[in-house]
């Protein structure tokens, strides 16, 4: 895997994060960049699980290959992005995001939003994000 090349940052002066995720990241000029798009919870089979904790599984198993295929990991990751469709879906995706950068640390920066749906009523969660590595 290529070297991340982030320095994550959280002041003191600053509340701490509601949960496991940097206030801020800094991407090191000259750093390759993988931006991911939205990534929903479908399989390859065009299966689409009914809960939101597997589909938020299936998101970081697709980041994971996107990730894998740019040469990165997860500690690549500079940024998530994640929508779901209820607050109910917040634990249920907190913890499988946490499950996903547990040997992460420090976390990358994270946002998470609930929205009104998807193109698909199905979908109840996607996950996009932006990762960074040594140049080429």
């Amino acid at each position: 895997m290529n070297r991340p090349v982030v320095s994550h940052l959280t002041p003191e002066s600053l509340r701490a994060p509601f949960a496991r995720y940097s206030h801020a990241v800094v991407v090191e000029a000259g750093a390759r960049l993988l931006f991911c798009s939205g990534q929903l919870g479908i399989g390859p089979d065009d299966a689409i699980p009914e809960s939101a904790a597997e589909q938020t599984r299936l998101c970081f198993e697709n980041i994971d290959v996107l990730l894998a295929a740019a040469g990165m990991g997860a500690e690549n990751i500079a940024r998530i992005n994640a929508y779901v469709t209820d607050r109910d879906h917040l634990s249920d995706y907190m913890r499988e995001r946490d499950r996903f950068i547990e040997a992460v640390d420090p976390p990358p920066a994270s946002t998470l939003m609930i929205v009104s749906g998807f193109a698909r009523a199905a979908f109840k969660v996607e996950v996009e994000v932006i990762a960074a590595c040594e140049g080429d």
